[in-house]
Parts: C-alpha cells; structure tokens; sequence
C-alpha cells in the first residue's frame, strides 16, 4: 500500500519532467527545483546497473526493463507525497503506460513535457559528455513517445532558449512562480 499524505501536512506538487533524452530534462528539472525550494532527482539515477549497461551498449530498454525503473521512481514519489513535500523528478516517461505507472495512487503527480525540434535534440545528444546514453538511441526514443493526451495531468514546453528563459516559459505553463 502506498504511503498516504498526513491530513496535517502541506498538499504536495509532484512535477515528472519528461521527454525524450537530449530535451533538457534535468536542465529544466533543476531549474524549477532551485527556483521553488523543491526536492530533485534525476530519474536515471534509478535505472539499475543491468538498464544502464543495455543502453551505454546502444541497445534500447524493452519495457521489462523499464517497468521496475518506473516502479522505483513511483516509490520516491509517494515517499515525498505522504511526507506533504513538493518535488521535481526527472523521467522519459516515453509512452502513457510509463506515466500511467507514475500516476497510480499519486494524486498529486503532473507533467511537464519538454520538446525541441529533432535537430536540436540531436545536437545536444551528439555533443553532451559523461552521459551513457549513445546518440544511437535517440531515434528509438523518438518512435516510442506518446506525447501527453489532453485528459493526462500536465503541459508540454519547448526548450529552445536560454535555460532561465526556458525555466521562467515552464514556471508559467505549470502556474507557479520562482521564490
């Protein structure tokens, strides 16, 4: 059974940054953390060892492999849920059964769906460092997301710009404001 909030305690905002390796997940994932005073992980901190040799070998995660990673981000969530505290976690979060999962007995948790043009995600990719994820993968990513359906909780936001331009963008679309 999944901790329950305390009636005594704060109403929580969960916000899972998504998107596609390359979107600038952890940049706006952080970003809205300092800003608001939240909690951050960054979802591929959960994956286990065996996830992330798959993908640092440039063979995609099969949704096996996806399910106990997802399950382990859930858990940290309702961990910061019941303790009434607001959060921001990072997640691919690809297809609506990977949200699905997140949002199971998590009321409070909504999305934030980072997007840029292909060609900007795969300069990124291309040129970032001290990431396990090889630029191969970025296709299958991109065949396997499901953006977000209109009766799923969240927003999606473009990250071209300045990374405060973008944070501020994304402040906004979820309603709230820095400090």
């Amino acid at each position: 059974m999944p901790d329950t909030p305390r009636e005594d305690l704060p109403t929580p905002d969960i916000i899972v940054v998504m998107g596609v390796s390359g979107s600038g997940k952890t940049t706006v994932a952080t970003g809205i953390a300092t800003a608001l005073g939240w909690q951050f992980a960054e979802g591929d901190d959960f994956h286990p060892e065996a996830n992330v040799a798959k993908m640092r070998s440039g063979q995609p995660l099969t949704d096996d492999d996806r399910w106990p990673w997802l399950e382990t981000i859930g858990r940290w969530i309702s961990a910061r849920e019941a303790a009434g505290e607001s959060a921001v976690v990072t997640c691919s979060a690809l297809r609506r059964a990977y949200r699905d999962v997140l949002r199971r007995d998590r009321p409070h948790v909504r999305f934030l769906h980072v997007e840029a043009p292909g060609a900007v995600i795969a300069d990124r990719v291309e040129h970032r460092a001290g990431h396990y994820m090889p630029p191969s993968l970025l296709p299958s990513q991109l065949a396997t997301l499901e953006p977000l359906a209109p009766d799923e909780p969240g927003v999606s936001v473009t990250t071209e710009g300045e990374p405060t331009e973008v944070r501020d963008r994304c402040l906004i679309a979820l309603g709230r404001r820095a400090g």
